[in-house]
C-alpha cells in the first residue's frame, strides 16, 4: 500500500470499509445480544425521557474517566464551559471498565445527558439501536477536525453521533535511561525482539510488563501480532466476522504469542495495567506493550524518560507500518433532559479551547482537532504524533473493531484462558469460531 500523503489520510483508514458497510439490521441483531450480556447492573444516570429541554442550567455527563489525570481533564473542561456558557455540568463518574461492560443497560435507562464512548464500530452499535441523539448540527459549528474524523464519528445512517476528543497509538513503551543503563537497542525483528528479553531477563527485568485482570489489554497483543503476521485487511475481515478463527493464519498468531508469552510479566490476570504500568515506571520491566495513556502513570519529572518503538516487523512483505490508534470523545443521550443544554457542551468539547485545556492538562493522549496548540506536546507526544502520521493503516482496537457482545462474552475469557494455559490452542480456537458463528447469525 502506497504511503499516505496527509494525516486525514491516515486516519480516514480508521473506518474499514468491511465494517462500515454493516446495514442497521445487522448492528440491531448485535445489540440485542448485547442486550443479555454486556453485564446486569445499571450506570446511575441522571437523564430523563423527557427531552423537554426546560432545565436551562444544569447538564449531566456520565463519565468513564476514572482514572486521576482524564478525571482531572474533564473537570477542568467542564468548569471552563460553565464560565463561558453559564451551565453547570455535573459529572457522573464510573469505573472506567463498570462504564464499558454496563453501557447497554445504562443506555436503555436514564442516562446522562452527555456520555463518554468511543468512535467507530462502538458509536454506530448504538446509534442504529436508537440509543444515541444526533449531534449533526453540533459539527455544523465545530472547525479543526478533518473528514476522517468526521466518518468515525458518523453512523450508518449518515448523521453524526459522536464528538471526537483525542486519540492515542499503541506501542512499546520503555524508559531511556533502563536501555542507556544496559546498552539496549530497539528491536527490528521478532527474532531480535526475542534476544532483547532474554537479556533483560539476564539483566534481572521483567522483559515485558503485562496485565490482563480488566480482560482488554491482552487484546492490543492480539491485534499487533495479528497486523504484523497477516496484514490490516485480515485482520479487520477476522474482527467482522468474515474469516475463520480456526484457519492457519490465527493459529500463527497464537503459536507466536505463545511463544512470546516467557517474555510476559508472570500472573498478568492478577494485575490491572495500572500496576504493570508502574513496574515499568519503577524499572523493573524493561517494555510495556500499551497505549499512550501510559504516560499518565509517570510524574512530571519523568516524562522525559519515557520513549516507544513501534512493535517490529514479523513479515517483511507486511512490514511493521500498522497500528492500534482508538479515537475517544463524547455522545448525547436519545433524550437529554436539554437538549440544548447537552448539544452546547459538546460543541464545546470539540472546540480549540477544550482541545487546549486537554494539551495542557494530559500528556498520554493526543487532541482530535487540528486547530489546537500543540506546542505544549512533550517529546513522547509529538513522536506519538508521528507515529500516527507514518502509519499506512490504523485499526480502533479489538473490542471496537468488532462486536461488543463478541469481545465481551467470548474473547475476553478466551484470551485470559489462553494466558493461563496456552498449550490447546487448537481447542481453543475451534470455541471461539463456534461462538462467533453463533453470535454473527443472530
Amino acid at each position: 500500500m502506497s504511503r499516505p500523503r496527509s494525516q486525514a489520510e491516515y486516519l480516514a483508514r480508521l473506518v474499514p470499509p468491511s465494517v462500515a458497510g454493516l446495514n442497521r439490521r445487522s448492528l440491531l441483531a448485535g445489540a440485542a445480544g448485547a442486550g443479555a450480556l454486556l453485564g446486569t447492573g445499571v450506570l446511575a444516570g441522571c437523564g430523563s425521557d423527557s427531552g423537554s429541554g426546560t432545565d436551562s442550567k444544569t447538564v449531566s455527563v456520565g463519565s468513564n474517566a476514572s482514572d486521576p489525570t482524564p478525571k482531572d481533564v474533564l473537570a477542568k473542561l467542564t468548569a471552563a464551559f460553565q464560565g463561558s456558557s453559564g451551565i453547570q455540568a455535573n459529572i457522573n463518574t464510573v469505573d472506567h471498565n463498570t462504564f464499558q461492560e454496563n453501557i447497554n443497560n445504562y443506555l436503555q435507562g436514564k442516562p446522562d445527558d452527555v456520555f463518554t464512548w468511543f468512535a467507530g464500530y462502538r458509536m454506530r452499535f448504538f446509534a442504529a439501536k436508537g440509543l444515541a441523539g444526533d449531534v449533526s448540527d453540533v459539527w455544523g459549528k465545530l472547525s479543526g477536525f478533518s473528514d476522517a474524523f468526521k466518518k468515525a464519528s458518523t453512523g450508518d445512517d449518515g448523521k453524526q453521533y459522536f464528538v471526537p476528543a483525542s486519540y492515542y497509538p499503541w506501542a512499546v513503551f520503555y524508559r531511556k535511561s533502563v536501555w542507556q543503563q544496559h546498552g539496549y537497542q530497539v528491536p527490528q525483528t521478532l527474532d531480535a525482539l526475542n534476544a532483547l528479553g532474554a537479556q533483560m531477563k539476564k539483566d534481572g527485568l521483567n522483559p515485558i510488563a503485562f496485565a490482563d485482570k480488566d480482560g482488554w489489554p491482552a487484546m492490543g497483543t492480539f491485534d499487533i501480532l495479528n497486523l504484523r503476521i497477516n496484514g490490516y485487511q485480515f485482520h479487520i475481515d477476522l474482527m467482522a466476522g468474515k474469516e475463520a478463527w480456526t484457519s492457519d493464519k490465527v493459529k500463527k498468531v497464537f503459536d507466536t504469542w505463545a511463544g512470546l508469552l516467557p517474555l510476559h510479566q508472570p500472573d498478568a490476570l492478577g494485575r490491572t495495567w495500572q500496576e504493570a504500568a508502574q513496574s515499568l515506571q519503577q524499572k523493573k520491566s524493561g517494555m510495556y506493550l500499551l497505549g499512550l495513556f501510559v504516560a499518565q502513570q509517570f510524574n512530571d519529572n519523568e516524562q522525559d524518560d519515557i520513549d516507544f518503538f513501534t512493535f517490529p516487523e514479523i513479515d517483511s512483505t507486511i512490514g511493521a507500518k500498522a497500528l492500534d490508534a482508538p479515537i475517544d470523545g463524547y455522545m448525547m443521550a436519545r433524550k437529554p433532559k436539554s437538549t440544548a443544554n447537552a448539544k452546547k457542551l459538546l460543541e464545546y468539547i470539540g472546540s480549540v479551547d477544550a482541545a487546549n485545556i486537554m494539551v495542557k492538562g494530559d500528556p498520554g493522549t493526543l487532541v482530535a482537532n487540528t486547530g489546537a496548540d500543540t506546542s505544549g506536546y512533550t517529546a513522547l507526544q509529538k513522536k506519538a504524533a508521528e507515529l500516527v502520521g507514518s502509519a499506512t493503516e490504523i485499526a480502533q482496537f479489538l473490542d471496537r473493531d468488532t462486536r461488543p457482545d463478541f469481545a465481551s462474552t467470548v474473547i475476553i475469557p478466551a484470551f485470559q484462558q489462553f494466558i493461563k494455559d496456552p498449550k490447546n490452542i487448537g481447542g481453543l480456537l475451534t470455541s471461539i469460531e463456534n461462538q462467533k458463528k453463533s453470535i454473527f447469525t443472530s
